[in-house]
């Protein structure tokens, strides 16, 4: 049986939406596993992620906040930037928690010595 046109480039669009999704999870992933190791630009790049809602995982200011924070204590220039311009649309609750969220990172034990 001959796919149509239309049947064809719907395949296309799908198997390239599904690679990009793919590629998405897994830079998620390695940006969490890097940062883990104490990678500063892995944590950056998460805030980058969460921030704008991009790479696969939604749109989270706390989660955002809480990267870039990790980030900028680090010696992250732009990631100090960028968590102050989130902090301007988050409540103090959110930025609250999202320090929480931070020190519990660093508690946790999972990321390593830089």
């Amino acid at each position: 049986m001959k796919l149509t046109i239309i049947e064809e480039r719907a395949g296309i669009v799908q198997a390239v939406n599904t690679a990009d999704i793919l590629g998405a999870d897994m830079m998620v992933a390695n940006c969490l596993a890097a940062a883990a190791t104490g990678d500063v630009t892995a944590c950056y790049d998460l805030g980058v992620a969460f921030s704008t809602g991009s790479h696969g995982v939604n749109c989270d200011l706390i989660e955002a906040h809480k990267w870039f924070n990790l980030a900028a204590v680090n010696g992250h220039e732009e990631a100090a930037w960028c968590r102050a311009d989130v902090s301007d649309e988050m409540t103090a609750r959110e930025i609250a928690e999202a320090q929480r969220r931070a020190r519990e990172w660093l508690k946790s034990g999972i990321r390593k010595a830089a």
